[in-house]
């Protein structure tokens, strides 16, 4: 269960505030589909209490992007059906973006991105979706209704432009969905030195980026649902990600499938880094250290966290 009563990464509470922060966060403890590994409800958790543990100066940016304001939102608790947690992620994902906040969340296994992917695709014009994955996720349904995991963007494939990378499993039927042209196969990116720049082509302005863990190879995340070796690694996922943030308009963005182990704590750290580095890449700028009002005074600031203390700003 997530903690209802605390700020994301331990930020002093003038970033915090829902009415100032450009960033909102949406926890999704779920895991009612998953068909091997379990736990990934608890993925949240475990990502925020890594996030505590976090720098949040970022070296290759020269920022401390949380100054920009993220408000933790309450968890979306929804589990009487896999229909009614798409249903309630989607109708909660869609009421922040209309408070034009920038949009983000943490799941849960990836059938919850059916909800993510419908709100975005219904405030975005021509929207992309960029699906990064070891899984192809395409099925129509699976175990009896097509809001499993296994589906989780065949209706995107249907209603949005669609491009899928890092793929490396797949069942024969996801080819009768498939668009080859626009799915970029782990065998394949291992030699082709230019499928960044093809990714980039393919996609319009306005991109939604789901980010399933297994995407990452297991030697840096094991703890994911559904492992899969040949996966992608740290540094090329990341100058992947800066690039289409530099060069397209990300609208939001989710992550799913960690699936916490007490023995693997590294696992959740990469999973808050890389979230922190995601919001880093969309605001790259350098940060005005007094951008926001009501900034906590410095006594207060270090009494929350001695991260926030002056000699470090």
């Amino acid at each position: 269960m997530v903690k209802t009563t605390r700020n994301y990464a331990g930020i002093p509470d003038g970033f915090a505030q829902l009415e100032k922060a450009r960033v909102a966060l949406l926890p999704v403890p779920y895991d009612g589909t998953s068909t091997w590994g379990k736990g990934a409800d608890k993925g949240p958790e475990a990502f925020l209490d890594a996030s505590e543990n976090m720098e949040l100066y970022d070296i290759e940016t020269d920022s401390e992007v949380f100054r920009k304001g993220i408000y933790l939102a309450p968890p979306v608790m929804q589990n009487t059906s896999p229909e009614a947690m798409v249903n309630a992620v989607h109708k909660t994902t869609k009421e922040y973006i209309k408070r034009k906040k920038f949009v983000t969340i943490f799941g849960g296994e990836h059938s919850i991105s059916i909800g993510t992917i419908r709100a975005f695709n219904e405030c975005f014009d021509n929207l992309s979706v960029l699906h990064i994955d070891a899984h192809a996720d395409l099925r129509e349904s699976y175990n009896g209704t097509p809001f499993n995991h296994a589906c989780a963007v065949h209706e995107a494939s249907k209603t949005t432009n669609l491009v899928q990378v890092g793929i490396r499993s797949m069942d024969a039927i996801e080819n009768t969905f498939m668009d080859r042209e626009k799915t970029f196969f782990a065998h394949e990116m291992v030699n082709d030195d230019y499928w960044v720049d093809n990714v980039i082509e393919l996609l319009t302005e306005n991109v939604f980026i789901t980010f399933d863990l297994d995407a990452l190879d297991p030697s840096i995340l094991p703890s994911t649902g559904t492992p899969e070796p040949g996966g992608l690694l740290w540094y090329e996922t990341l100058e992947f990600l800066k690039r289409v943030f530099e060069e397209k308009n990300v609208v939001g963005f989710d992550i799913v499938e960690l699936c916490p182990n007490p023995a693997d704590r590294s696992s959740d750290f990469l999973a808050a880094k890389l979230y922190y580095k995601m919001l880093g890449y969309k605001f790259m700028s350098k940060i005005d250290l007094d951008e926001f009002e009501g900034q906590m005074a410095t006594e207060e600031k270090s009494k929350t966290n001695p991260r926030f203390d002056e000699d470090e700003d």
